[in-house]
């Protein structure tokens, strides 16, 4: 059986043969692939512990996996390609996971090993994407949320305004840069106008 995934899903060009099972921190029960993605200042997430709670429910491929923690962790936590399919790759080689062809995709389902050992270590998996949603405070999911709001707004102008409008935006966007960089130069005050 091929085990390594398409082109469009490898992941940054990590292959299978980056990590081998004798590493160090790898093995059942290793925390594999702590990474968060993109943003925030929450703690890293569990990646390993996602990926098994995640196919215990039912078979995914790798961009399934990546919505889904996505959508679980309230948008905070986004696990990148680079630390799925490694992850995918570690837990086949523990025996914990299969990787089948699925409808064109290579899609992770848990072996009879791998469901015993999620029933055994369900405890100790714990909700990765609680625990990275709870550690990022209110304040910070705030401004998260702000920013895709802006992020929004930018993206319409972009694709329907005029060319005036576009380099109106432009501007605008170049002075909240600007002024947020202010915010930190002067130590927290929020008094851009200095």
């Amino acid at each position: 059986m091929d085990r390594h995934f398409p082109d469009g899903e490898r992941g940054h060009g990590r292959g299978r043969g980056h990590f081998g099972a004798g590493g160090p921190g790898f093995g059942p029960g290793a925390h594999l692939g702590r990474g968060r993605g993109r943003g925030g200042r929450g703690r890293r997430g569990d990646v390993r512990a996602a990926v098994l709670l995640l196919i215990a429910e039912e078979p995914m491929h790798g961009y399934e996996l990546i919505q889904q923690i996505v959508e679980r962790s309230g948008g905070v936590w986004k696990p990148s390609p680079g630390s799925i399919y490694p992850a995918l790759s570690q837990l086949e080689d523990e025996g914990l996971v299969i990787i089948d062809k699925v409808a064109g995709r290579k899609t992770a389902r848990l072996t009879a090993d791998g469901v015993a050992y999620v029933a055994e270590h369900k405890a100790d998996l714990g909700s990765p994407w609680d625990d990275v949603r709870d550690s990022v405070g209110a304040p910070e999911q705030d401004l998260r949320e702000l920013i895709g709001q802006l992020m929004g707004a930018a993206g319409q102008v972009a694709a329907v305004g005029t060319p005036a409008q576009v380099k109106a935006a432009a501007d605008v966007l170049i002075e909240a840069r600007k002024s947020l960089y202010r915010v930190l130069a002067e130590d927290g005050s929020t008094d851009a106008g200095s």
